[in-house]
């Protein structure tokens, strides 16, 4: 293993950053980083970071892997503690008296409890407005446009979708599709077979069957099922090896810290004893 070790400017003054490099095994090339106080304490990971150093110093904008503060959270932070600054010097107070409104509505189904057990509650409903309402057409458009990024602001890729899965309706990218099939998993009960009618090709806006995804018919055969079950197992396989390799080589790091520190231990005998 190779080990870098140099002073990081983001944390207090006598703050350490090491990167050590896996030389062999299947994680050969990847690098772990660690921390080092002051007083020589090691910090594996970002938590153990920041509840070392408590209210000493804020962490939300510190990147662990690349030992620095990211610019657009650090900016992020400070709008937000400035809004809250002012909401508070304003200080007027609130004379509405409406109850607040909800101004993001979730694409799922959000679970409700109903309390009756008491017996002075009294449940009224109205059957109009216990049926679903309909759906707005196109609705997948408005994700449009929306990326993940990872800590790092470093852009995720989407995954990669059939070419048998075709989209149906204006503007119908790969992202729109994704998302319509999430979602129609997520929401309905139901199979999820596609736009059934040929029609909808021609007139989408009037022939589309909203309780559908934005994708024309499809069939999933016993091949496809098979093709699925061997790549997962293939992943597993993988994962379970990257496992193995990454458990091996931490054993074998913390066999190395132990024999430099006996080393130093004797060193240090060696030098009382002259």
């Amino acid at each position: 293993m190779e080990k870098k070790r140099w002073d990081c400017t983001a944390l207090p003054k006598g703050w350490k950053m090491e990167e050590v490099t896996r030389k062999s095994g299947l994680s050969a090339g990847k690098s772990d980083v660690y921390y080092f106080s002051p007083s020589g304490k090691k910090f594996r990971s970002k938590p153990q970071l920041a509840r070392y150093l408590g209210n000493q110093m804020d962490l939300s904008s510190f990147d662990f892997r690349t030992g620095k503060m990211l610019m657009s959270k650090l900016n992020k932070n400070r709008q937000r503690m400035r809004y809250d600054n002012n909401s508070q010097n304003k200080g007027k107070p609130d004379l509405n008296t409406s109850l607040p409104v909800r101004q993001t509505a979730s694409i799922f189904k959000q679970p409700v409890t109903k309390v009756t057990n008491h017996p002075n509650n009294k449940v009224k409903t109205d059957p109009q407005k216990a049926v679903d309402q309909p759906r707005q057409l196109f609705w997948e458009k408005k994700l449009s446009g929306l990326n993940a990024f990872d800590i790092a602001e470093e852009l995720v890729k989407t995954m990669e979708l059939p070419k048998g899965l075709q989209g149906v309706g204006p503007g119908c990218t790969d992202k729109t599709l994704l998302s319509a099939i999430a979602s129609a998993l997520h929401t309905s009960a139901a199979p999820i077979t596609g736009q059934l009618s040929a029609a909808v090709e021609k007139n989408p806006g009037v022939w589309l069957n909203t309780a559908q995804p934005l994708c024309k018919a499809f069939i999933v055969t016993d091949e496809d099922i098979r093709k699925q079950e061997e790549l997962v197992y293939s992943v597993r396989k993988r994962l379970e090896e990257a496992l193995m390799a990454d458990m091996l080589a931490h054993v074998e790091e913390a066999a190395n810290e132990g024999e430099t520190l006996k080393e130093e231990g004797n060193g240090s005998e060696d030098s009382e004893n002259v």
